[in-house]
């Protein structure tokens, strides 16, 4: 049987992102998107539902998206539902999230502060797309295995 497994989403960081680097020197890139839904209802009320997704992203583009995103900023994202179970407290848990494939920045950049943007560095901006390669998105995503130790990226790590 065939299968298809493709999530495209565009909406505004809700926390700024969160980038660790585990034991075998892999970063991983937390963030939050929240995309806005506005409808009608049959009474003509306009109504705005919002929903919530949890984005992990590898490699490189975890880096990417850890030095030039902040929280509210804009994304448009591509990637693959993952659906985690784990137990917690003797009760069996799961979550549905998305593996980060492709992103690209949208929106400008935020200007006020002397011309230094919150969020990007206008020294060396980045891309305005960034595709997976190899080490960016192992074929599982690796089990939430931290070194508390090395929450900052090494310089001699090759990326």
């Amino acid at each position: 049987m065939a299968s298809f497994n493709k999530v495209i989403l565009m909406g505004n960081l809700t926390r700024d992102p969160e980038l660790r680097v585990t034991a075998g020197g892999i970063s991983i890139c937390k963030i939050g998107l929240a995309v806005n839904r506005v409808y009608s209802t049959k009474d003509g009320e306009r109504r705005e539902e919002v929903t919530y997704v949890d984005i992990d992203a590898f490699g490189k583009q975890a880096e990417v998206i850890s030095k030039y995103m902040r929280k509210g900023r804009p994304l448009f994202v591509e990637g693959r539902l993952k659906f985690d179970q784990w137990e917690s407290e003797g009760q069996k848990r799961s979550k549905l999230g998305v593996i980060l494939d492709k992103f690209e920045f949208i929106g400008g950049r935020e200007d006020g502060d002397g011309g230094q943007s919150a969020g990007y560095d206008r020294s060396s901006p980045p891309s305005r797309a960034a595709t997976a390669t190899e080490d960016s998105a192992p074929a599982a995503a690796p089990a939430a295995n931290f070194s508390n130790d090395n929450d900052t990226l090494d310089e001699d790590v090759p990326f």
